[in-house]
């Protein structure tokens, strides 16, 4: 993991098409903006452990079944 130090207003750049900009700083939270393509999906961590698992579900041993059901 790279830890960086920013202030407000600085930014830094991932895989030259990502910024990510400090907004603000209030006590404990970091308000910040993120400027990609719209290809590139960004998601907050918990939302992303969601998504995952879901994904994971949706391809459980009943979802196979049910597909080789369907394909005869």
């Amino acid at each position: 993991m790279l830890a960086l130090s920013r202030k407000k207003n600085e930014a830094l750049v991932i895989n030259n098409n990502v910024e990510i900009t400090v907004l603000e700083i209030k006590g404990e939270q970091v308000k910040l903006g993120i400027s990609a393509p719209r290809e590139v999906p960004v998601y907050r961590k918990e939302v992303y452990v969601q998504i995952q698992s879901a994904n994971r579900e949706a391809g459980d041993v009943d979802g196979m079944e049910a597909l080789k059901n369907l394909l005869g």
